[in-house]
């Protein structure tokens, strides 16, 4: 059995943010839905300036309350303006979706985007880094921590530290690569000594 709470009020005023942010709490929402349109003037262009206007207003809610990887679900107009607003979500999500339910009506060409998993992390794919591994996971790789942040790291061992690349990261995790140079524990010294090894056994041969 689930509680419902009721709020009423104006989502461009920031009271009606506040009142939201305490009924969520501390663990954030898994989704936020904004069916929000704007009242209707018969003049397209400004009609749509309106609701990309009041989907940017539940896009930042979105971002405030959402928990890492929850979901958002905003209706717009198309238009002008629709591709840039677009980009700006997709910019926080792992996967955006445009889709227009054949409920909509024709003359408004209302469209709804739907984002899937808030992407919160404090890295991003191509970041290069040096991490610590701290630990091992179940398959054996290393996992290492950015700001309470997991990222797996292939083929290494708990205490070592390297450089890596990230390429990929999840909402909670995130999965990395060695970067190239010289791996870790390995020091210009020990390149020197190789180098010296090397000569001695061409030279005795």
């Amino acid at each position: 059995e689930h509680d419902v709470e009721t709020i009423r009020g104006d989502m461009t005023e920031e009271r009606t943010r506040h009142y939201l942010r305490e009924a969520v709490g501390e663990g954030g929402a898994d989704v936020v839905v904004s069916d929000m349109a704007p009242n209707m003037t018969g003049e397209y262009g400004l009609d749509h300036a309106r609701s990309v206007h009041l989907a940017r207003q539940a896009f930042d809610v979105a971002e405030e309350l959402l928990a890492p990887g929850g979901d958002f679900v905003v209706k717009v107009f198309q238009g002008d303006d629709l591709d840039a607003f677009r980009e700006e979500v997709r910019a926080e999500f792992q996967y955006l979706r445009t889709v227009s339910p054949p409920a909509s009506r024709d003359s408004t060409s209302e469209v709804y985007l739907v984002a899937k998993g808030l992407n919160t992390a404090p890295v991003a794919a191509g970041d290069r880094l040096e991490v610590t591994v701290e630990e091992l996971g179940e398959e054996g790789d290393g996992i290492a921590y950015v700001e309470g942040y997991s990222l797996f790291v292939p083929d290494a061992a708990v205490g070592e530290t390297l450089t890596v690349e990230v390429v990929d990261a999840k909402p909670r995790f995130g999965f990395t690569e060695r970067a190239g140079g010289t791996a870790a524990g390995e020091s210009d010294a020990d390149d020197e000594t190789k180098g010296h090894a090397a000569d001695e056994t061409q030279s005795g041969a």
